[in-house]
């Protein structure tokens, strides 16, 4: 009896032993290729996850950023996405509603989730489906010199400029016959650019690129009297030479073509070392309704065909951490998306370096329209204001629009919103 005892008890501690050196599972995210800084901090980030705990490694696949969208969309239509894949924000809607992500409330911590800024949160339909670590502000950038000699105020995020204020500062440097042209809108770059930077500006005087209390209707807002003046006013931005319509690079500001110029904070870096203290950082203007900004960058969701759901709950919550949001602003520059986040950051905490592009994000960010109908909502507004910057009436320009839009619309049956 005793022989046979301790063969079981043999047999059992193999079992055990053989468990507890058990590979963990291996579970698969994808990511687009970027930098060399963000590639470098989101390697770290996985690695401090893998190294937490024992059950799970995650295996991080880098996509090339220009074929990223086509390869997530044919796997997602073909049921083969990883657990985890990276989202530009504007995606989220479409991907959510065509079934291929879970909603994030009751999966993700409720205490992570709440922590989260709304810019670093991607929603759909009332439902929260994706979280980013950080994002990016839009700004003017000129220096405390020349805002100094033309006797402009500086302002604050508190106190931005008024429209007409703003003209008469670009009339000032106009008129000092200095410089080329006053403002650069980067009047030449196409596709996001334009509803991610110029849609906010619109906004500002009233209008926006869709009624966002129904989702479904784009005539009376996208075609409204604010958006109509708001392509007159573009437009004579460049008809009245303040704006050169086709720059040949994004870099008029550092090189002296232009006085001030409207970029995001992803420039901060190269226009610091140009100009050094002299560099002034401003808000973008309050035209009419308060200032605004694009918000929402690349983020993090999980998908309805991931074989380990639980893998990918512990790793969103890993990577919305206030501490991992801070490691990746340190090691990118990038504006992180909690305030808890930020207070562990030098440049973001308050008094930081940077500290006004976290607080434009926070009070001016507006996200672009969360709905599967934003990318026929994109091409068409980025069509409608070349086309106006080039002498379209802006009433046709924009009618055309938003026919494009409502019809898209319809064909989908509202993209998952009730059609009036």
């Amino acid at each position: 009896m005793k022989k046979i005892t301790t063969t079981i008890s043999a047999v059992a501690l193999g079992v055990i032993s053989a468990s507890a050196v058990a590979a963990p599972t291996e579970v698969t995210i994808w990511r687009h290729q970027t930098n060399a800084a963000e590639m470098n901090a989101s390697k770290a980030m996985v690695e401090r996850f893998n190294a937490s705990q024992s059950e799970y490694k995650i295996i991080q696949e880098a996509i090339p950023e220009g074929t990223y969208t086509q390869t997530i969309t044919a796997a997602a239509k073909a049921g083969k996405l990883p657990c985890v894949i990276e989202l530009d924000q504007p995606l989220v809607p479409n991907f959510a509603w065509n079934g291929f992500l879970r909603p994030l409330e009751g999966f993700m911590s409720d205490a992570t989730l709440a922590d989260i800024n709304t810019s670093g949160k991607g929603t759909y339909n009332g439902k929260v489906y994706s979280v980013g670590q950080f994002d990016v502000a839009l700004s003017l950038f000129t220096t405390k010199s020349l805002l100094k000699e033309v006797g402009a105020r500086t302002p604050t995020a508190e106190n931005p400029w008024t429209k007409d204020e703003f003209m008469a500062v670009l009339d000032k440097i106009k008129a000092s016959g200095k410089y080329p042209y006053a403002l650069d809108i980067e009047a030449g770059n196409t596709g996001e650019w334009v509803p991610y930077a110029w849609s906010p500006l619109m906004i500002s005087w009233g209008a926006d690129l869709i009624n966002r209390d129904n989702y479904v209707e784009a005539d009376g807002t996208l075609n409204s009297d604010a958006a109509i003046e708001f392509g007159e006013w573009m437009r004579s931005l460049v008809t009245d030479g303040y704006v050169d319509r086709k720059p040949s690079d994004f870099d008029g500001f550092p090189a002296g073509r232009v006085a001030m110029q409207y970029t995001g904070s992803w420039a901060v870096g190269r226009f610091d070392a140009k100009f050094g203290d002299d560099l002034a950082i401003l808000p973008v203007p309050d035209f009419g309704t308060g200032p605004s900004i694009g918000g929402g960058s690349w983020h993090w969701a999980a998908t309805n065909s991931c074989a380990h759901p639980e893998a990918a709950s512990a790793f969103l919550n890993h990577v919305a951490s206030s501490e991992e949001i801070a490691a990746t602003s340190t090691a990118t520059s990038l504006i992180p998306t909690s305030e808890k986040a930020a207070n562990l950051t030098d440049n973001y905490q308050e008094g930081g370096k940077w500290r006004g592009f976290y607080e434009f994000s926070g009070k001016f960010a507006k996200l672009r329209p969360e709905t599967p109908a934003y990318a026929v909502i994109s091409s068409s507004y980025d069509k409608a204001m070349h086309d106006i910057l080039d002498g379209k009436d802006p009433v046709e320009a924009l009618d055309i629009a938003v026919d494009n839009i409502e019809a898209a619309i319809e064909k989908n049956d509202g993209y998952g919103f009730p059609m009036n």
